[in-house]
C-alpha cells in the first residue's frame, strides 16, 4: 500500500497543472474568506445602532470554534477545482496509456484502481490542509481571546475531508467512465453548476426535499450554512435546526456513495479491455 502512494506522489508531484491547482486553492480558500470576514466587519463596526445589534446577534462567525464551520462552508463552493485536476488527471492516464504501462510493469487491475484512489485521497487531504490552515488563521485572527474553544467544533474537519473525497470520486468515476477529458469536464460542469442546482431548487419546493439524495447535494449537506445564518429569524433557525439534524444521516449516506462508487470503478476496471 505505501509503494503504491509513494508511486502515485512521485507521479503527481510531477504533474505541473497538480502544482497550478494547488497555488488556485492556496488563493481562492483564503480570498473567499476574505470577502465574508471583511464584509462582517463592513456590516457589523459602524457606530450605528443597527451596526451593534448586527454585531450582537451574529456573534463573529470567523472565530473559534465558528470558524470551522464558517470557512467549511465557504471553501467548500470550490471542490469545483480539485474536481478538475481529478478528471485531468485520471484522463490523462488514457491518453498517454499509462494505465496500460502499469499492467505491463507487473500491477494487478485492481492495485491500479488503488493507485487512483489515492491520488484523489491525496488530492482531498490537502485541500483539507489548506482549509485548516485558513480556518484556524481567521480564528486566531478574529478573536484571539477565543484559542481555548478552538476544539469546540472541530469537527468539521473531518466532514470537510469527507465532503471533498466524496465529490472528487464522483469527479474521478465521470473521468475514468469517460476518458476524454473536454467531454468529461463539459458534462461535470453542467451537472455540478447547472442540472443538480435547478433539480435541487425544484425538489425543495415541489417534491418534499428528495432533491437532498442526489450526488453532489448528499454530501454538500455536511456542512450546512453557518449558524449566523440562523439568526434572522423563527423559519432560518428551524432550517438549521434541520440542516444539523440530518448531518448525521448524511455522513451515512456520503460513505455509502463513495464505496459504491469505487465499487463500480473496481468492477469496470476488472471486466474493460486494457
Amino acid at each position: 500500500m505505501f509503494a503504491l502512494i509513494k508511486i502515485e506522489w512521485l507521479k503527481i508531484k510531477k504533474y505541473p497543472a497538480f502544482w497550478w491547482m494547488l497555488g488556485i486553492v492556496a488563493l481562492t480558500y483564503p480570498g473567499l474568506n476574505c470577502l465574508m470576514y471583511y464584509g462582517y466587519l463592513e456590516f457589523t463596526q459602524g457606530k450605528e445602532v443597527t451596526s451593534n445589534l448586527a454585531k450582537m446577534l451574529l456573534g463573529n462567525p470567523f472565530a473559534f470554534p465558528e470558524t470551522w464551520h464558517s470557512v467549511a462552508y465557504f471553501s467548500s463552493f470550490f471542490v469545483l477545482l480539485p474536481s478538475i485536476l481529478v478528471i485531468m488527471m485520471v484522463t490523462n492516464e488514457y491518453t498517454f496509456k499509462t494505465h496500460r504501462q502499469n499492467i505491463i510493469d507487473g500491477w494487478s487491475r485492481q492495485q491500479y484502481i488503488t493507485s487512483k484512489l489515492f491520488d484523489v485521497l491525496i488530492v482531498a487531504v490537502i485541500a483539507t490542509v489548506v482549509y485548516i490552515l485558513v480556518a484556524g488563521g481567521f480564528g486566531i485572527y478574529a478573536d484571539a481571546d477565543s484559542k481555548g474553544r478552538w476544539a469546540e467544533q472541530a469537527q468539521y474537519i473531518p466532514l470537510f475531508l469527507l465532503q471533498t473525497f466524496a465529490q472528487l470520486s464522483i469527479a474521478f468515476l465521470l473521468g475514468y467512465l469517460v476518458k476524454k477529458a473536454f467531454i468529461a469536464l463539459g458534462i461535470f460542469l453542467f451537472y455540478y453548476l447547472v442540472l443538480e442546482n435547478i433539480a435541487v431548487g425544484y425538489a425543495t419546493f415541489k417534491l418534499n426535499d428528495i432533491g437532498r439524495f442526489l450526488p453532489f447535494e448528499i454530501s454538500d449537506r455536511l456542512i450546512p450554512r453557518p449558524a449566523f445564518f440562523s439568526k434572522w429569524g423563527e423559519a432560518q433557525k428551524a432550517s438549521y435546526n434541520k440542516a444539523i439534524s440530518i448531518i448525521p444521516e448524511h455522513v451515512v449516506l456520503s460513505i455509502l456513495l463513495t464505496a459504491a462508487i469505487w465499487g463500480i470503478c473496481y468492477w469496470v476496471h476488472k471486466k474493460r479491455d486494457l
